[in-house]
Protein backbone atom coordinates (compact mmCIF):
# COMPACT_ATOMS: atom_id res chain seq x y z
CA UNK A 1 0.00 0.00 0.00
CA UNK A 2 1.19 3.62 -0.92
CA UNK A 3 0.82 6.08 1.97
CA UNK A 4 2.25 9.75 2.19
CA UNK A 5 1.37 12.72 3.59
CA UNK A 6 -0.32 15.99 1.57
CA UNK A 7 2.68 17.05 0.30
CA UNK A 8 3.69 14.06 -1.00
CA UNK A 9 0.04 12.56 -2.82
CA UNK A 10 0.20 16.41 -4.00
CA UNK A 11 3.62 15.37 -6.63
CA UNK A 12 0.44 12.39 -7.93
CA UNK A 13 -1.92 15.06 -8.38
CA UNK A 14 0.05 17.66 -10.41
CA UNK A 15 1.01 14.47 -12.68
CA UNK A 16 -2.54 13.62 -13.55
CA UNK A 17 -3.74 17.72 -13.21
CA UNK A 18 -0.91 18.52 -15.71
CA UNK A 19 -1.32 15.77 -18.16
CA UNK A 20 -5.30 16.13 -18.15
CA UNK A 21 -4.83 19.98 -18.27
CA UNK A 22 -2.32 19.49 -21.35
CA UNK A 23 -1.06 22.81 -20.53
CA UNK A 24 1.08 24.86 -17.99
CA UNK A 25 0.14 28.35 -16.47
CA UNK A 26 2.09 30.79 -15.38
CA UNK A 27 1.67 32.37 -12.27
CA UNK A 28 2.40 35.71 -11.27
CA UNK A 29 3.33 36.90 -7.55
CA UNK A 30 0.06 37.03 -6.08
CA UNK A 31 -0.02 33.76 -7.49
CA UNK A 32 -2.68 33.80 -10.08
CA UNK A 33 -2.65 32.76 -13.69
CA UNK A 34 -1.10 35.39 -15.86
CA UNK A 35 -3.22 36.82 -18.34
CA UNK A 36 -1.78 34.99 -22.02
CA UNK A 37 0.73 33.30 -21.05
CA UNK A 38 0.16 29.14 -21.15
CA UNK A 39 2.61 26.62 -22.53
CA UNK A 40 1.49 23.52 -24.24
CA UNK A 41 2.98 20.58 -22.66
CA UNK A 42 4.38 17.89 -25.07
CA UNK A 43 5.42 15.83 -22.74
CA UNK A 44 6.07 15.30 -19.24
CA UNK A 45 9.54 12.82 -17.66
CA UNK A 46 9.34 10.69 -14.57
CA UNK A 47 11.93 8.55 -12.97
CA UNK A 48 10.86 5.42 -11.27
CA UNK A 49 12.60 3.13 -9.56
CA UNK A 50 11.71 0.56 -12.54
CA UNK A 51 13.25 2.84 -15.30
CA UNK A 52 12.13 6.07 -16.76
CA UNK A 53 8.92 7.46 -18.24
CA UNK A 54 7.14 9.40 -20.64
CA UNK A 55 4.08 10.45 -21.06
CA UNK A 56 3.27 12.08 -24.30
CA UNK A 57 0.31 13.98 -25.16
CA UNK A 58 -1.32 13.63 -28.44
CA UNK A 59 -4.89 15.10 -29.11
CA UNK A 60 -7.17 13.47 -26.58
CA UNK A 61 -4.66 10.55 -25.84
CA UNK A 62 -1.51 10.23 -23.56
CA UNK A 63 1.06 7.62 -24.45
CA UNK A 64 2.78 6.22 -21.44
CA UNK A 65 6.00 4.32 -23.10
CA UNK A 66 9.10 2.89 -20.93
CA UNK A 67 11.29 0.78 -22.06
CA UNK A 68 8.97 -1.13 -24.52
CA UNK A 69 5.27 -0.88 -23.32
CA UNK A 70 3.42 1.75 -24.91
CA UNK A 71 -0.30 2.22 -23.16
CA UNK A 72 -2.87 4.68 -24.75
CA UNK A 73 -4.94 6.40 -21.80
CA UNK A 74 -7.60 9.01 -22.72
CA UNK A 75 -7.23 12.56 -21.38
CA UNK A 76 -10.60 12.50 -19.64
CA UNK A 77 -9.17 9.65 -17.02
CA UNK A 78 -6.65 11.95 -16.21
CA UNK A 79 -8.62 14.97 -14.83
CA UNK A 80 -11.21 12.29 -13.36
CA UNK A 81 -8.45 10.82 -11.56
CA UNK A 82 -6.88 14.32 -10.63
CA UNK A 83 -10.63 15.66 -9.62
CA UNK A 84 -10.75 12.12 -7.25
CA UNK A 85 -7.77 13.06 -5.45
CA UNK A 86 -8.17 16.49 -4.89
CA UNK A 87 -11.06 15.76 -2.87
CA UNK A 88 -9.04 13.12 -1.23
CA UNK A 89 -6.03 15.01 -0.23
CA UNK A 90 -8.50 18.09 1.01
CA UNK A 91 -10.66 16.08 3.08
CA UNK A 92 -8.48 13.56 5.24
CA UNK A 93 -7.38 14.89 8.25
CA UNK A 94 -4.32 12.22 8.58
CA UNK A 95 -1.12 13.12 9.03
CA UNK A 96 -0.11 10.14 6.14
CA UNK A 97 -2.90 8.40 4.51
CA UNK A 98 -3.18 6.06 1.50
CA UNK A 99 -5.60 6.28 -1.40
CA UNK A 100 -6.60 2.56 -2.61
CA UNK A 101 -8.40 3.86 -5.69
CA UNK A 102 -5.51 6.35 -7.31
CA UNK A 103 -3.17 3.36 -6.12
CA UNK A 104 -4.47 1.01 -8.88
CA UNK A 105 -5.02 3.65 -11.59
CA UNK A 106 -1.00 4.67 -10.50
CA UNK A 107 0.32 0.89 -11.08
CA UNK A 108 -1.28 0.53 -14.49
CA UNK A 109 0.70 3.45 -15.67
CA UNK A 110 3.63 2.25 -14.62
CA UNK A 111 3.79 5.39 -11.56
CA UNK A 112 4.56 3.39 -8.38
CA UNK A 113 5.66 5.56 -6.26
CA UNK A 114 4.75 9.29 -4.65
CA UNK A 115 8.09 10.97 -5.15
CA UNK A 116 9.97 10.82 -7.99
CA UNK A 117 13.39 8.73 -7.73
CA UNK A 118 15.82 9.95 -4.91
CA UNK A 119 18.72 10.64 -7.20
CA UNK A 120 16.80 12.58 -9.11
CA UNK A 121 16.94 16.48 -7.85
CA UNK A 122 13.31 17.38 -9.79
CA UNK A 123 9.87 15.84 -8.72
CA UNK A 124 8.70 16.43 -12.22
CA UNK A 125 10.39 17.10 -15.59
CA UNK A 126 8.35 18.95 -18.48
CA UNK A 127 8.80 19.28 -22.37
CA UNK A 128 6.76 22.21 -23.31
CA UNK A 129 5.75 24.43 -25.70
CA UNK A 130 7.11 28.06 -26.03
CA UNK A 131 5.15 29.93 -28.51
CA UNK A 132 7.06 32.88 -28.07
CA UNK A 133 10.56 31.11 -29.47
CA UNK A 134 9.27 28.33 -31.09
CA UNK A 135 11.29 25.94 -29.04
CA UNK A 136 10.98 23.07 -26.81
CA UNK A 137 12.65 23.62 -23.51
CA UNK A 138 12.42 21.05 -21.24
CA UNK A 139 11.94 22.69 -17.60
CA UNK A 140 12.58 21.10 -14.31
CA UNK A 141 10.33 21.71 -11.41
CA UNK A 142 9.96 21.14 -7.58
CA UNK A 143 6.39 20.87 -6.13
CA UNK A 144 5.46 22.73 -3.75
CA UNK A 145 1.59 22.52 -2.22
CA UNK A 146 -0.30 24.85 -0.40
CA UNK A 147 -2.82 21.80 0.54
CA UNK A 148 -0.78 21.01 3.51
CA UNK A 149 0.76 22.82 5.44
CA UNK A 150 3.53 26.40 4.88
CA UNK A 151 6.63 24.34 3.90
CA UNK A 152 10.04 25.85 4.57
CA UNK A 153 12.49 27.51 1.73
CA UNK A 154 15.24 27.87 3.91
CA UNK A 155 15.88 25.49 6.52
CA UNK A 156 16.87 26.51 9.79
CA UNK A 157 20.07 25.03 11.13
CA UNK A 158 23.54 25.77 13.17
CA UNK A 159 24.63 26.37 10.04
CA UNK A 160 22.58 29.38 9.99
CA UNK A 161 23.07 31.51 12.72
CA UNK A 162 24.38 34.76 12.64
CA UNK A 163 26.51 35.81 15.38
CA UNK A 164 26.20 39.47 17.43
CA UNK A 165 28.68 41.28 19.93
CA UNK A 166 27.23 43.00 22.52
CA UNK A 167 28.74 46.42 22.15
CA UNK A 168 28.84 49.13 25.30
CA UNK A 169 27.65 46.77 28.35
CA UNK A 170 29.15 45.01 31.18
CA UNK A 171 27.21 42.08 32.47
CA UNK A 172 27.15 40.13 35.40
CA UNK A 173 27.35 36.52 35.71
CA UNK A 174 23.33 37.13 37.44
CA UNK A 175 22.70 39.58 35.03
CA UNK A 176 23.05 37.03 32.08
CA UNK A 177 21.43 34.13 33.79
CA UNK A 178 18.58 36.36 34.79
CA UNK A 179 18.16 37.72 30.55
CA UNK A 180 18.98 33.94 29.36
CA UNK A 181 16.20 32.70 31.92
CA UNK A 182 13.31 34.89 30.37
CA UNK A 183 10.82 32.34 29.02
CA UNK A 184 7.48 34.39 27.70
CA UNK A 185 5.87 33.53 24.92
CA UNK A 186 8.68 36.31 22.69
CA UNK A 187 11.39 35.08 24.90
CA UNK A 188 14.43 36.34 22.08
CA UNK A 189 12.71 39.50 21.10
CA UNK A 190 12.70 39.85 25.20
CA UNK A 191 16.14 38.84 25.91
CA UNK A 192 16.92 41.06 23.01
CA UNK A 193 14.84 44.24 24.66
CA UNK A 194 16.17 43.57 28.10
CA UNK A 195 19.95 44.14 26.53
CA UNK A 196 19.19 47.44 25.02
CA UNK A 197 17.29 48.49 28.50
CA UNK A 198 20.70 47.99 29.82
CA UNK A 199 22.15 50.21 27.46
CA UNK A 200 23.85 47.39 25.11
CA UNK A 201 23.78 47.01 21.19
CA UNK A 202 23.82 44.08 19.09
CA UNK A 203 26.57 44.53 16.27
CA UNK A 204 26.85 41.98 13.25
CA UNK A 205 30.15 39.75 13.98
CA UNK A 206 29.79 36.81 11.52
CA UNK A 207 27.89 33.53 10.53
CA UNK A 208 28.46 30.73 12.99
CA UNK A 209 29.54 28.55 9.84
CA UNK A 210 32.02 30.10 7.23
CA UNK A 211 30.88 28.39 4.30
CA UNK A 212 27.17 29.56 4.68
CA UNK A 213 29.22 33.07 4.87
CA UNK A 214 31.63 32.35 1.98
CA UNK A 215 28.03 31.05 -0.16
CA UNK A 216 26.53 34.28 0.80
CA UNK A 217 29.71 36.64 -0.52
CA UNK A 218 29.74 34.23 -3.67
CA UNK A 219 25.97 36.23 -4.51
CA UNK A 220 26.75 39.58 -3.22
CA UNK A 221 29.36 40.69 -1.06
CA UNK A 222 27.09 42.57 1.25
CA UNK A 223 24.73 39.73 1.97
CA UNK A 224 26.22 38.92 5.13
CA UNK A 225 25.77 41.67 6.77
CA UNK A 226 22.48 42.85 5.21
CA UNK A 227 20.79 39.54 5.95
CA UNK A 228 22.02 40.21 9.57
CA UNK A 229 19.89 43.26 9.84
CA UNK A 230 17.08 41.71 8.45
CA UNK A 231 16.98 38.86 11.03
CA UNK A 232 18.12 41.57 13.54
CA UNK A 233 15.06 43.00 12.96
CA UNK A 234 12.73 40.22 13.02
CA UNK A 235 13.77 39.47 16.24
CA UNK A 236 13.29 42.87 17.81
CA UNK A 237 10.09 43.71 15.77
CA UNK A 238 6.65 42.56 15.02
CA UNK A 239 7.36 41.96 11.50
CA UNK A 240 7.84 38.98 9.67
CA UNK A 241 6.96 39.03 6.25
CA UNK A 242 10.45 39.60 3.73
CA UNK A 243 8.96 42.37 1.84
CA UNK A 244 7.98 44.55 5.08
CA UNK A 245 11.48 43.47 6.70
CA UNK A 246 13.19 44.44 3.56
CA UNK A 247 11.00 47.61 3.30
CA UNK A 248 12.64 48.85 7.17
CA UNK A 249 16.24 48.09 6.37
CA UNK A 250 15.80 49.89 2.55
CA UNK A 251 14.88 52.95 4.94
CA UNK A 252 17.16 52.49 7.21
CA UNK A 253 19.90 51.67 4.61
CA UNK A 254 22.59 50.25 7.11
CA UNK A 255 25.01 50.27 4.07
CA UNK A 256 24.68 53.38 3.04
CA UNK A 257 23.66 52.77 -0.28
CA UNK A 258 23.06 56.08 -2.87
CA UNK A 259 19.54 55.85 -3.01
CA UNK A 260 19.51 59.29 -4.50
CA UNK A 261 17.54 57.67 -7.83
CA UNK A 262 15.57 55.04 -5.77
CA UNK A 263 17.57 52.30 -7.07
CA UNK A 264 16.18 49.21 -4.78
CA UNK A 265 19.24 47.89 -3.53
CA UNK A 266 18.05 45.58 -0.83
CA UNK A 267 15.10 44.38 -2.72
CA UNK A 268 17.42 42.98 -5.57
CA UNK A 269 19.93 41.62 -3.03
CA UNK A 270 17.41 39.86 -1.07
CA UNK A 271 15.42 38.15 -4.57
CA UNK A 272 18.97 37.24 -6.14
CA UNK A 273 19.24 35.49 -2.36
CA UNK A 274 16.32 33.89 -2.17
CA UNK A 275 16.24 32.82 -6.12
CA UNK A 276 19.79 30.96 -5.38
CA UNK A 277 18.37 29.70 -2.01
CA UNK A 278 14.98 27.66 -4.30
CA UNK A 279 17.53 26.77 -7.28
CA UNK A 280 20.26 25.05 -5.04
CA UNK A 281 22.29 26.82 -2.50
CA UNK A 282 22.55 24.73 0.89
CA UNK A 283 23.80 26.54 3.88
CA UNK A 284 26.08 23.65 4.81
CA UNK A 285 27.67 22.90 1.27
CA UNK A 286 29.96 25.08 -0.99
CA UNK A 287 27.71 26.81 -3.42
CA UNK A 288 29.35 26.90 -6.68
CA UNK A 289 26.39 29.37 -7.94
CA UNK A 290 25.22 26.54 -10.92
CA UNK A 291 21.75 25.97 -10.18
CA UNK A 292 20.53 22.03 -9.90
CA UNK A 293 18.73 20.38 -12.54
CA UNK A 294 15.45 21.82 -10.82
CA UNK A 295 14.73 25.34 -12.68
CA UNK A 296 11.40 26.69 -11.06
CA UNK A 297 8.13 25.50 -8.65
CA UNK A 298 5.29 24.23 -9.47
CA UNK A 299 2.18 25.60 -6.61
CA UNK A 300 -0.22 23.64 -6.06
CA UNK A 301 -2.82 26.28 -4.75
CA UNK A 302 -5.92 25.32 -2.22
CA UNK A 303 -8.28 25.19 -4.76
CA UNK A 304 -6.26 22.49 -7.20
CA UNK A 305 -4.90 25.02 -9.73
CA UNK A 306 -1.48 24.21 -10.55
CA UNK A 307 0.83 27.28 -11.30
CA UNK A 308 4.37 27.52 -12.85
CA UNK A 309 7.37 29.79 -11.55
CA UNK A 310 10.58 28.89 -13.58
CA UNK A 311 13.73 30.65 -13.84
CA UNK A 312 12.72 30.69 -17.79
CA UNK A 313 10.59 33.57 -16.56
CA UNK A 314 13.10 34.90 -14.32
CA UNK A 315 11.25 38.14 -12.79
CA UNK A 316 8.33 36.47 -11.88
CA UNK A 317 10.01 33.79 -10.40
CA UNK A 318 12.00 36.19 -8.18
CA UNK A 319 8.86 38.31 -7.29
CA UNK A 320 7.05 34.95 -5.99
CA UNK A 321 9.65 33.95 -3.41
CA UNK A 322 9.78 37.62 -2.67
CA UNK A 323 6.11 38.00 -1.47
CA UNK A 324 5.07 35.01 -0.52
CA UNK A 325 7.84 33.84 2.51
CA UNK A 326 8.36 35.26 5.90
CA UNK A 327 11.04 34.93 8.60
CA UNK A 328 9.87 31.77 11.05
CA UNK A 329 11.58 31.01 14.53
CA UNK A 330 13.19 28.00 14.69
CA UNK A 331 13.75 26.19 17.70
CA UNK A 332 16.52 27.92 19.72
CA UNK A 333 17.40 25.16 21.93
CA UNK A 334 18.06 22.70 19.24
CA UNK A 335 19.62 25.25 16.78
CA UNK A 336 21.43 26.63 19.97
CA UNK A 337 20.73 30.46 19.49
CA UNK A 338 18.93 33.05 21.66
CA UNK A 339 21.61 33.48 24.79
CA UNK A 340 24.37 35.48 26.29
CA UNK A 341 27.00 33.63 25.74
CA UNK A 342 31.12 34.55 26.83
CA UNK A 343 33.84 34.29 24.49
CA UNK A 344 37.29 35.81 24.98
CA UNK A 345 35.85 38.41 27.94
CA UNK A 346 33.65 39.51 25.07
CA UNK A 347 29.81 38.78 25.35
CA UNK A 348 27.71 37.26 22.21
CA UNK A 349 24.11 36.54 20.71
CA UNK A 350 23.17 34.09 18.63
CA UNK A 351 19.89 34.44 16.23
CA UNK A 352 18.97 31.75 13.39
CA UNK A 353 17.78 32.42 9.96
CA UNK A 354 14.66 30.46 8.80
CA UNK A 355 12.60 31.60 5.69
CA UNK A 356 9.04 29.67 5.16
CA UNK A 357 6.12 30.18 2.39
CA UNK A 358 3.36 31.92 3.63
Amino acid sequence: MITGNKGEWSEIYVLFKLLGDKQLFLGNKDIEKLKGLVYPIIKILRTENNGNFEYSIQDEIILVSGSEKVLKIPISEFKDRALFLLKSIRENKKRTFSVPEIEEFMHSINCISLKASSSAKTDITIVVHDQRTNQQPTLGFSIKSQLGSPSTLLNAGKTTNFIYKIADLNLTKSEIEQINSITSRSKIMDRIAQIKAKGGSLEFSKTEKQIFSNNLVLIDSLLPQLLSQIVFDFYSSKFSLLTDLVNKVSVKNPLNFDTENEHKFYEYKVKRFLTDVALGMMPSKVWSGKYDATGGYLIVKENGEVLCYHIYNRNEFEDYLFTNTKLDTASSSRHEFGQIYTENGNLYFKLNLQIRFI
